[in-house]
């Protein structure tokens, strides 16, 4: 992950961008260089309302760009500020499919100034590929992105 480390921080370094569109390129370089994330978006806070609204993302179109507060993986990590894992989604009774293909996901809270204000979402067509150097990276790459938002 350390190359990917290297090109995070100078997408994000890139003063040309806007925050949305150096959002946009970790997706896409996230889903173009681990072969098992096959779906990589984030979803952040809508304002003071108890939902999450889709932002950049990398995959297949979703028709989930609005999810409520504990509703589906995502909906339970913004209110749980944990990490959430899913080794199998089939197994999961508060599950949200996005796709028939998608095996498992990792949803990892997005943190600025201790607020949880939105999180990175990624979907696996694998079962179980997740560890925790995937939850360490992902947290990096939160820190990152908090950063600019």
């Amino acid at each position: 992950m350390k190359h990917l480390k290297d090109s995070i921080t100078l997408i994000i370094s890139d003063s040309k961008k806007t925050a949305e569109a150096k959002m946009q390129a970790i997706c896409d370089l996230l889903r173009e260089n681990v072969e098992y994330y096959d779906w990589v978006g984030f979803y952040f806070k809508n304002g003071d309302k108890q939902e999450l609204l889709l932002g950049p993302y990398a995959g297949e179109a979703t028709d989930h760009t609005v999810i409520p507060f504990g509703k589906g993986i995502c909906g339970q990590v913004a209110e749980s500020n944990q990490n959430f894992v899913v080794p199998d989604v089939s197994a999961q009774d508060n599950y949200i499919a996005c796709s028939i293909t998608v095996k498992s996901e990792i949803v990892v809270p997005l943190f600025k100034n201790g607020e949880n204000i939105g999180q990175i979402d990624i979907d696996s067509n694998t079962p179980d590929p997740f560890t925790a150097e995937d939850e360490r990276f992902l947290e990096w790459v939160n820190q990152q992105v908090a950063s600019i938002v």
